[in-house]
C-alpha cells in the first residue's frame, strides 16, 4: 500500500497483533538430545581407579595437594599468562557477540536507506519562465520484519547460546590442559635436578676413588690399571652431566613458553628447595557418578553436536514461506517547490522459494550428516576420556609399585658398594668389583628419581584425566584487563567487556 501525502490507514496498523502472534507457530527441526547408547557414560566407573587409596577432597585444588609453593605458583602464573588460555577467553567473549547477533534477528532492521542533495540550473532563453536554478533533496527508508513462523531465528539463538556454552567448556579444557603442562614441565625439571645432584654425588665418590687409587699406585701397592678404571669411570659420570644441564635449561624454556614468557629465568622455582614435592599418598577427589560427561572437553563435544542438531532446524525452515511485515518512507523536497511530498508504503510481504526445493532438501541432508558426525565425535571424546582416566590410574599404580622395588634396590646396593670398598681396601677383591658396585648404585640412583618424578606426573595426568580435579578454579573473567581495556579503546563492545561471567542473554551491542 503506498500513500503519498498522508496517515497509514488504521486497519494495516491492526494486523500486526496478529501477525506477532503468528511469528511463534512452529519451532522445526529436532530437539536435541544423544542416542540412548550413549547413557552408558553417566554410570561408568574405572577399576583402577576405584582400586587406589582415595581422600576426600578438602577443598582445595589439585596441585595444592603437592605442598610446594614453587608448583602453586607456577600453575597459576600459566593459567593467567598462557597465550593459548588467553585465545580460548577470547573467543568465549567472541562466542557471545555471535549470541548477541543471533538474538537480534527476532528485531526489525533496516533494510536500506537512502540520502541525497543536488543542484540543477537549466539554461534560459527567450522562452523561459521564471528562475530555472533549483535545489533538491531526498531522505528514505526501508525497514523489514521477517516474523519467525518456523523457528529459524529460534534455532540460530539455541545454536548460538550452546556454542557460547560450548566456548566456555572449552576454555576451562584448555586451563586443565595448561596447568597440567605447567606442573609436568615443573616436575620434569625437579627431576633432572635431583638426577643431576645424584651423578654429582656419585663424581664425588668416584674422586675419591682416584685418589685412593693413585696413592696406592705410587706406594707400588696397586698396579696402574686400578687408576685408570677408576679415571675411566669418573669422566664417563661427569661426562653425563653437561647433558643434564642443557636438558634442564631446555626444559625451563619450554616452562617459560607455557608460562607465556621470553626464554629466561623463572623466578618461582626459587620459592621450593631444588628437589621433587611429596606425592600424597591418596587421590584428593571425590569421583561424581557422572565422571566422563563432567569433563570439560566431553561437555564442549556433547554442546557442539547440539549447535549441530540446531542448523537442521534453520535448514528446514528454507523449505516453507518466509512471511515478512515491513514499510518505506521517503520524503523528496525541492526549492522552489515543484512536487514536493512523502511516500511511504507498509504491508506484508511472503517469500518463498518453491523453486529451489532440491537445493533446500540436499542442504538439509547435509545438515542431517554432520550432526551424525558430530554425535560420534562425541562418542569418540567419550571412549577417549574412559581410557585417559583408567589409563592415568594404572599408571600411578604401578609407578607406586616400582618405587618400592627402587628404593630397596638402592639400599642394597648402597650397601654393596660398602663391602666392596672394605673388602677391596683389605685386598680380598680386585678393583673391577669396586668399579661395578659403583656402576650399580648410580644406575639405581638414577632410576629411583627418575620413577619419582613419573610418579608425580603420572598423578598430575590423572588429575587432568580426571577433568582437572573438580576442584579448579578459573578466572571468572575470561579476558585479561588490560586486553579488554585496548579492545575497548578499539571497538565499541557495549556491556559485553563488563560481564564477568554471562547468562548467555546478555545481548547488548
Amino acid at each position: 500500500m503506498i500513500i503519498r501525502g498522508q496517515r497509514v490507514a488504521r486497519p494495516v496498523w491492526a494486523l500486526v497483533p496478529a501477525l506477532v502472534l503468528l511469528s511463534g507457530c512452529a519451532t522445526l527441526g529436532p530437539d536435541f538430545a544423544l542416542p540412548d547408547e550413549d547413557r552408558w557414560a553417566e554410570d561408568w566407573r574405572s577399576e583402577a581407579l576405584a582400586g587406589l587409596p582415595q581422600a576426600p577432597a578438602p577443598g582445595a585444588a589439585w596441585w595444592e595437594q603437592f605442598d610446594d609453593p614453587a608448583l602453586t605458583a607456577i600453575v597459576l602464573a600459566a593459567e593467567a599468562g598462557n597465550n593459548n588460555a588467553r585465545i580460548a577467553g577470547l573467543r568465549v567473549l567472541e562466542a557471545r557477540a555471535q549470541l548477541a547477533g543471533a538474538e537480534a534477528l527476532r528485531l526489525p532492521q533496516l533494510v536500506s536507506g537512502t540520502a541525497g542533495a543536488g543542484y540543477a540550473a537549466a539554461p534560459r532563453g527567450p522562452l523561459s519562465i521564471g528562475d530555472a536554478d533549483f535545489l533538491f533533496g531526498n531522505v528514505g527508508a526501508q525497514v523489514g520484519w521477517e516474523l519467525d513462523l518456523w523457528g529459524r531465528f529460534r534455532r540460530a539463538i539455541e545454536g548460538a547460546g550452546a556454542l557460547w556454552l560450548e566456548s566456555e567448556a572449552t576454555r576451562l579444557d584448555v586451563l586443565i590442559i595448561v596447568r597440567a603442562e605447567a606442573a609436568r614441565l615443573y616436575l620434569q625439571h625437579r627431576t633432572l635436578e635431583e638426577r643431576l645432584a645424584v651423578i654429582r654425588d656419585n663424581a664425588e665418590l668416584q674422586k675419591r676413588n682416584v685418589a685412593i687409587t693413585g696413592t696406592l699406585f705410587r706406594e707400588g701397592a696397586a698396579n696402574e690399571l686400578d687408576l685408570q678404571q677408576a679415571k675411566a669411570q669418573l669422566l664417563a659420570t661427569e661426562a653425563a652431566i653437561p647433558a643434564l644441564e642443557a636438558a634442564i635449561l631446555q626444559t625451563r624454556n619450554a616452562l617459560c613458553v607455557v608460562l607465556g614468557r621470553a626464554p629466561g629465568e623463572v623466578p618461582e622455582l626459587a620459592l621450593s628447595a631444588p628437589r621433587l614435592p611429596v606425592v600424597p599418598e591418596a587421590i584428593a577427589v571425590e569421583v561424581p557418578a557422572d565422571l566422563l560427561v563432567r569433563r570439560p572437553d566431553v561437555r564442549a563435544a556433547a554442546l557442539r553436536a547440539a549447535a549441530q542438531s540446531t542448523r537442521i532446524g534453520i535448514a528446514k525452515a528454507e523449505l516453507y514461506p518466509a512471511l515478512s511485515f515491513g514499510g518505506s518512507f521517503q520524503l523528496t523536497r525541492t526549492s522552489p517547490s515543484i512536487g514536493n511530498g512523502i511516500d511511504l508504503g507498509i504491508g506484508p510481504a511472503i517469500r518463498w522459494n518453491v523453486f529451489d526445493f532440491g537445493r533446500i532438501r540436499a542442504d538439509v541432508r547435509v545438515q542431517d550428516a554432520r550432526f551424525e558426525q558430530a554425535v560420534f565425535a562425541y562418542r569418540d571424546k567419550v571412549l577417549q576420556a574412559a581410557a585417559e582416566v583408567d589409563n592415568g590410574a594404572i599408571a600411578f599404580a604401578k609407578d607406586r609399585q616400582e618405587d618400592a622395588r627402587l628404593a630397596e634396590a638402592r639400599q642394597t646396593a648402597r650397601r654393596a658398594l660398602d663391602l666392596a670398598n672394605l673388602l677391596y681396601r683389605e685386598g680380598m677383591i680386585d678393583f673391577q668389583r669396586v668399579l661395578e658396585a659403583q656402576t650399580t648404585l648410580l644406575q639405581q640412583e638414577e632410576r629411583l628419581v627418575a620413577n619419582r618424578g613419573e610418579i608425580a606426573i603420572s598423578l598430575v595426568q590423572l588429575y587432568k584425566a580426571l577433568g582437572g580435579g573438580w576442584v579448579a578454579p578459573a578466572s571468572a573473567d575470561p579476558v585479561d584487563p588490560a586486553v579488554r581495556e585496548r579492545m575497548r579503546a578499539r571497538t565499541d563492545w557495549g556491556r559485553l567487556l563488563d560481564i564477568a561471567q554471562g547468562d548467555g542473554n546478555d545481548t547488548e551491542r
